[in-house]
């Protein structure tokens, strides 16, 4: 790889190797050998959607052809988190296939995401499969068009993992809201989890003359109002969830008279919440909070049935790049943009906080610094930027995006200033056209205080008043 400029270097990872500028790099290589391949990679799920994605190797017997792995294995892995699917097919580079089989098998190196694809999103088993080119399906993937719904009297509720937030609307109009602290995370019962929704939910009729409808966002993979895995919940036994977690939603619904009630993912709800406020399509939201949330609207105005799990996407493809605790893979999001990234980087930067210490108490510690002036903290939130912005061209090699939408409590205060900045300084630096095409951008008050359960509230249709 070429060097990068000094203005785009992370400060506390200077070996930060940028997965944009790694595959630009590969690319190159790619259209000066008169031997590439065309390859093919198709994610299939069990209700017959299938999702295509086309792009070109090295030959086989290419000097440089080892990398030909990597890059298909972080493609497979970038994908497999931006879509979702059950089943991989492979076609146009046999021997490549089969390595990643070998990854995704039970015991292999990418076993975590296998389990993850297959039983606990899909209900199916996880498969990578070397076809012949012929063999590969047409893309087909149904419609989705939930939201921009504000007719009646509606709900909305936004379930964070230190607080919830409910909202009462009225042909779009909010008319009372409220945010309540909570603990979801290592609570066991799913009573309290199931009794804090329903507690906020009654708060907000109170002062409706009826319900219509109800929606709601929350972190984690919800299919037709199922919650297949939601970190609310990481304290639940597998067995409880299956019997008390699983169908919450649907209980929920009961409990209201069946009314029209969908629940979506935060990151596509904030998207949603963006491209409502911008009156625009084409916006990729996310959040740098507890997690990483992300969330995408089509040019058209339509929310996705992808994943958009950006927080285990790969984005830093160095050898020595940081490991996630839950899915072994090193370099991905979730340790930059996030409150455990902020906590990681300040102990790069040499900020201590003694163990019991939880991980947003130590963002607000170093939040505060920042204000003081610490040069600690500045280089913390620098890091993150400029990792930020190299993420962003990696997005949108991958998206069609003109306007991205940031928010979370890592972006609070003058935090979000610096981030947002050096992103830009990046994107112009590195990435050329892209640092003018990209409109990157905070919510404004009014959409961070009721924006979020305005567009939650609007995602179900009424079939009649």
């Amino acid at each position: 790889m070429t060097s990068i400029p000094a203005v785009s270097i992370p400060p506390l990872e200077p070996s930060f190797i940028p997965a944009a500028r790694w595959n630009r790099n590969y690319h190159h290589l790619v259209t000066q050998d008169k031997g590439a391949r065309p390859l093919t990679i198709a994610l299939l799920r069990p209700d017959g959607t299938v999702l295509r994605h086309e792009t070109r190797v090295l030959s086989d017997s290419h000097p440089h052809a080892l990398q030909t792995t990597q890059y298909a294995e972080r493609l497979l892995k970038f994908l497999l988190w931006q879509q979702g699917g059950s089943r991989v097919l492979l076609a146009g580079a046999d021997e490549v296939g089969r390595r990643l089989a070998r990854l995704y098998r039970p015991r292999g190196k990418r076993a975590f995401d296998s389990t993850f694809m297959g039983r606990k999103v899909y209900g199916a088993a996880f498969a990578v499969d070397t076809v012949r080119m012929e063999d590969v399906p047409a893309s087909h993937e149904a419609g989705f068009t939930l939201g921009r719904h504000l007719d009646g009297c509606r709900i909305g509720f936004d379930l964070g993992g230190s607080d919830r937030k409910v909202a009462a609307l009225i042909d779009g109009k909010v008319v009372f809201s409220e945010e309540t602290r909570w603990d979801p995370y290592f609570q066991n019962d799913p009573s309290y989890h199931l009794n804090g929704i329903q507690e906020s939910l009654e708060r907000a009729a109170a002062h409706l003359p009826r319900v219509d409808a109800i929606g709601g966002s929350s972190a984690g993979v919800y299919v037709n109002n199922e919650v297949r895995v939601a970190s609310l919940f990481r304290g639940v036994s597998p067995a409880r969830f299956e019997r008390d977690v699983r169908h919450m939603f649907l209980v929920l619904r009961e409990r209201w008279g069946g009314i029209p009630f969908e629940v979506a993912n935060d990151g596509e709800v904030t998207a949603l919440a963006g491209s409502m406020a911008l009156n625009e399509g084409a916006v990729l939201g996310l959040s740098m909070g507890t997690s990483q949330a992300g969330g995408y609207v089509r040019g058209s105005g339509e929310i996705t049935t992808w994943l958009n799990e950006l927080a285990f996407a790969p984005i830093n493809f160095a050898p020595d790049a940081p490991v996630d605790e839950w899915s072994g893979d090193i370099g991905c999001g979730v340790q930059y943009f996030s409150q455990q990234g902020v906590s990681r980087l300040a102990h790069l930067a040499g900020m201590a906080f003694p163990p019991e210490v939880a991980l947003p108490e130590r963002l607000v510690a170093v939040q505060d610094a920042l204000e003081r002036g610490d040069t600690r903290a500045v280089q913390i939130f620098t890091t993150i930027g400029r990792c930020f912005g190299h993420a962003l061209a990696h997005y949108a090699d991958h998206y069609e995006i003109r306007h991205v939408l940031v928010l979370g409590r890592v972006t609070s205060g003058t935090a979000g200033s610096i981030i947002l900045d050096e992103a830009r300084t990046v994107l112009r630096t590195e990435y050329g056209p892209l640092g003018d095409l990209l409109t990157i951008s905070m919510p404004d008050e009014q959409t961070k205080r009721h924006g979020q359960a305005i567009a939650a509230a609007s995602l179900p249709a009424l079939s009649n008043l």
